[in-house]
């Protein structure tokens, strides 16, 4: 299995963000995370991406704890686009993603062909080779995170970690990130956690989704159980129903204008 956890903590202080995570992906899965502001999400990514020291529990990358690991050696395996990635406006979309084969290359080494044809991939995967000489500053929302995404895949990783890849999007935008998630999974083998806040959008493309709650794993799972199983409405303490259009189609949740003060029991 491409990457892996158990058990996995993390404090804040005296704060506990992530109590007793756990996760297991499949080589080209895509995994959504869910749950409300301050659940734990982006904390789990963090962990997984080794960017947090976890106070309980262990992440492992092919079997292989990610605390013996270099940074470089993790970045070779595994991609982490946080939430708000910055970078000079006047960086060309080429530039942006020729920094991802810094772990391979190094910092005073040169590209060989290896790594060209590598940038020329994450281009093209992206949609972006036709853009390529554009400055950052030009670029539209959907452009500018498909070339965020796209300086992730030239790192050649087979893990792609994004913490809310659509939000700030407008629901054009929104469409062609998660198109491009799905086509990486579906057609490059890239497996796939994201971070999102959109429940119909988790469970439209997602194959496995984890509910998170305070820090807690409260589902783990495929979409149809989560929507039969009457955790959204009390998660998220919305009045709602799941409704299906046609058998094929994933289930989409109905959400009616009115918030509970309460958990349901």
């Amino acid at each position: 299995m491409p990457l892996s956890c158990s058990q996995l903590s993390v404090f804040y202080g005296r704060r506990k963000a992530l109590d007793g995570f756990r996760l297991s992906m499949k080589t080209g899965e895509i995994r959504a995370l869910i749950g409300p502001n301050g659940s734990g999400k982006s904390t789990a990514l963090q962990a997984l991406a080794g960017l947090i020291v976890p106070s309980e529990g262990q992440v492992a990358i092919e079997e292989v704890l990610i605390a013996s690991m270099s940074r470089r050696a993790i970045a070779k395996k595994l991609a982490f686009l946080p939430q708000q990635p910055s970078a000079p406006d006047e960086m060309t979309i080429a530039q942006l993603v020729r920094q991802g084969r810094f772990a391979h290359v190094g910092l005073f080494s040169r590209y060989d062909r290896r790594d060209e044809e590598a940038i020329d991939w994450a281009l093209e995967s992206t949609g972006l080779s036709s853009l390529a000489d554009r400055i950052l500053r030009e670029l539209s929302g959907g452009e500018r995170q498909r070339a965020w995404i796209s300086a992730a895949l030239a790192q050649e990783a087979g893990i792609l970690l994004l913490d809310e890849p659509t939000s700030f999007l407008d629901i054009g935008y929104q469409v062609e990130v998660l198109d491009l998630v799905h086509s990486l999974s579906r057609e490059r083998g890239v497996t796939i956690i994201m971070a999102i806040h959109d429940i119909n959008q988790a469970i439209a493309v997602s194959d496995r989704i984890s509910l998170l709650e305070k820090g807690e794993l409260r589902f783990d799972g495929e979409p149809r159980a989560l929507a039969e199983s009457g955790l959204i409405e009390r998660t998220f303490r919305v009045k709602g129903r799941f409704v299906q259009v046609s058998p094929d189609a994933p289930p989409h949740f109905d959400v009616e204008l009115t918030r509970l003060s309460q958990p349901e029991a």
